[in-house]
């Protein structure tokens, strides 16, 4: 049995549309300005026919549905804080375009205990159930006062 605040199967979504403006802020943040991403002309000629947003930046709403794991653990009140230290496994399945309207789901597969970590899988779908992105993600558990 576990003393971690989190079971197998608790999960968390989140969706949202992505617009222009998210992909030129995150641009701005990151200073990723490739042409793939900015420039509508230029993608008209390729084979996607418009801008793509960053996998980098569907990364970040992967860190969402993390932070909302943690939230419910954290409002239980636990001891401990919890960081993530890896996403595994990313894959950019099929394009996400400015518009699409992503939904990702975070599922806890594994609890490792002795290790003080939880994994995950991550799924992204676009707004028509398409798979879009997967990866995994691993938490881990830090107990107050505990030295690293």
């Amino acid at each position: 049995m576990s003393d971690l605040p989190l079971k197998i199967g608790e999960s968390a979504t989140f969706s949202k549309t992505i617009a222009e403006s998210d992909v030129y802020l995150f641009s701005g943040v990151t200073g990723d300005f490739a042409r793939n991403h900015v420039d509508e002309e230029y993608m008209k000629k390729s084979p996607y026919g418009r801008r793509l947003v960053h996998g980098a930046l569907l990364v970040g709403f992967m860190s969402t549905t993390s932070s909302l794991i943690i939230q419910n653990a954290v409002g239980s009140g636990i001891d401990e804080t919890p960081v993530s230290v890896g996403y595994d496994r990313i894959r950019f399945i099929k394009p996400v375009f400015i518009g699409d309207t992503i939904t990702v789901s975070y599922v806890v597969e594994e609890v490792q205990p002795e290790k003080r970590r939880s994994v995950a899988k991550i799924e992204i779908h676009n707004q028509k159930g398409e798979p879009v992105c997967v990866g995994r993600h691993v938490l881990q558990w830090v107990k107050v006062g505990s030295h690293l």
